[in-house]
């Protein structure tokens, strides 16, 4: 059994994770500003932690970590003109430097596993252009240079990959799936005709978290309905 750290897992794809690899006798440390549904999961070591604090620390890891999961995300979908310098800033700084200085306090436990995995998220918007979505896919861009810059670096020992998702049905997304026209919508966009679970990008998660995935590294796994590869005719 593994000892994974996933970050903001108190609801969404990140509490499903979690109650995942609780499933199957992992042991969890979790960090996130707000324990939310955590608090029903006594089996989780969890702590305060905002991201966005620069001063934010993480307290009580164990001293050697198989894994780590990097959930924090935004969706803030405006027309270019509409957003302000500042919103390009707060978008940075949850998907992207929060990264960095949560990979870099969890760096020395990674190393200590015989073999350890980073999974961080991206966006479908990064490698498809989508109106609306400047500053996210700016924002998880950064992710996907890092997720390949991390995976050179750390190799052969720790594996880097990350998730692209499209939309997927989570209190982040609570707006944009609020309505049975909005989800019908959203639905029809994509070719495989549904938006995704929780349980559709936990899974993937967990496929390259874990020793399955023992040979891939440096990846940008796309979990997106087919949105990205596939055109309808």
């Amino acid at each position: 059994m593994a000892n994974y750290l996933i970050i903001g897992g108190s609801s969404g794809t990140g509490l499903k994770l979690i109650q995942d690899l609780l499933d199957q006798g992992h042991t969890i440390w979790s960090a996130s500003r707000t324990q939310g549904a955590l608090e029903q999961l006594p089996n989780v070591q969890w702590q305060s932690y905002d991201v966005t604090d620069p001063d934010a620390e993480l307290t009580n890891l164990p001293e050697m970590l198989n894994g780590l999961v990097y959930c924090p995300g935004t969706i803030n979908l405006k027309p270019f003109h509409m957003l302000r310098e500042k919103v390009f800033r707060d978008e940075m700084e949850v998907n992207y430097f929060g990264a960095v200085r949560t990979i870099q306090q969890a760096l020395s436990s990674l190393k200590k596993a015989e073999h350890a995995s980073i999974v961080l998220m991206s966006s479908v918007a990064v490698q498809t252009g989508m109106p609306y979505h400047a500053s996210i896919a700016s924002a998880k861009g950064a992710i996907e240079g890092l997720t390949r810059a991390l995976a050179s670096e750390f190799a052969p020992k720790i594996r880097v990959n990350a998730v692209a998702l499209s939309l997927v049905d989570t209190p982040l997304a609570g707006r944009l799936l609020n309505s049975d026209t909005k989800k019908e919508n959203s639905a029809e966009r994509h070719p495989l005709k549904r938006f995704g679970t929780v349980e559709d990008s936990s899974q993937a998660i967990q496929f390259l978290l874990g020793p399955t995935a023992g040979w891939m590294s440096g990846q940008i796994m796309q979990v997106d309905g087919g949105m990205s590869a596939l055109r309808s005719i």
